[in-house]
C-alpha cells in the first residue's frame, strides 16, 4: 500500500461463512455487494456512498441458520480493513460525531479511532426485523466493527418508529462519523496523540 492509497483487502473463510472484502478509504461511495441478505447489501451500498468508501463484499453464508454469521463476519472483515487500511493513523482526524434522520428516525455517533476497541448502544428498533435483515443485528455489526476496527465506538438510536428507517439512519451516521475522523488533516504529518501513536 503506497502512503497516497490507504485501501485493504481482506478474505475470511470460517465453517459459517466465505468473505472477501475490499476497500478504499479514500474513494467516491462506489460498491458491489453480494451477501445474500438483501437489505444488509442494501445497509453496506449505503454506507459505502454516505462515507464516500469503495467497497466490495462477496459473502457466502450460513443463511439457512439465521443472518447472525453473515453480518457479523461481514462487519469483521470491515473492522479488519478500515483497521490495515488506516495503518499508523498518521495525520488523520482521528474524532468525529454524526447525527442522521432518516424521516422519522434520528441516529446518532461518535467515534475515536483510537486503536481502543470500546463499544457502547443505546436506543432500540421498533420492528424485530426488515426483510430477512434482524434489526438488532444493525447494533451486532457496530459493535463487530467497532472492536476489529480498534474504534472507541458511541452509538444510538435516539427516536423512530420503522425499524428500517432507524437501521438505515445508524448505518449512514455511522458513514458519516467515520468518513470524518478518517480524513487527514493537512494541518498536521504525526500521529495525533501526545503517546506518539495509535
Amino acid at each position: 500500500m503506497s502512503d497516497h492509497e490507504r485501501a485493504a483487502a481482506v478474505s475470511r473463510e470460517t465453517g459459517e461463512t466465505t468473505i472477501d472484502l475490499t476497500l478504499a478509504i479514500d474513494g467516491d461511495g462506489d460498491s458491489e455487494v453480494s451477501t445474500g441478505i438483501g437489505f444488509y447489501d442494501h445497509m453496506l451500498a449505503s454506507f459505502a456512498k454516505h462515507g464516500l468508501f469503495d467497497l466490495t463484499v462477496d459473502c457466502d453464508g450460513d443463511l439457512d441458520i439465521d443472518d447472525h454469521h453473515t453480518v457479523e463476519d461481514v462487519a469483521i472483515c470491515l473492522g479488519e480493513a478500515f483497521d490495515e487500511a488506516l495503518g499508523d493513523k498518521r495525520a488523520i482526524r482521528r474524532y468525529a460525531d454524526r447525527r442522521v434522520p432518516l424521516d422519522e428516525a434520528v441516529a446518532s455517533v461518535v467515534v475515536d479511532v483510537a486503536g481502543r476497541p470500546y463499544y457502547e448502544f443505546e436506543g432500540e428498533f421498533s420492528q424485530e426485523s426488515v426483510g430477512e435483515f434482524t434489526s438488532v443485528m444493525a447494533d451486532h455489526f457496530a459493535m463487530s466493527l467497532a472492536h476489529n476496527a480498534g474504534l472507541t465506538l458511541h452509538a444510538a438510536i435516539e427516536t423512530g418508529d420503522n425499524a428500517h428507517h432507524e437501521v438505515e439512519a445508524l448505518f449512514k451516521s455511522l458513514a458519516r462519523a467515520l468518513d470524518d475522523a478518517t480524513r487527514l488533516d493537512g494541518r498536521r504529518s504525526d500521529t495525533p496523540s501526545t503517546k506518539g501513536e495509535l
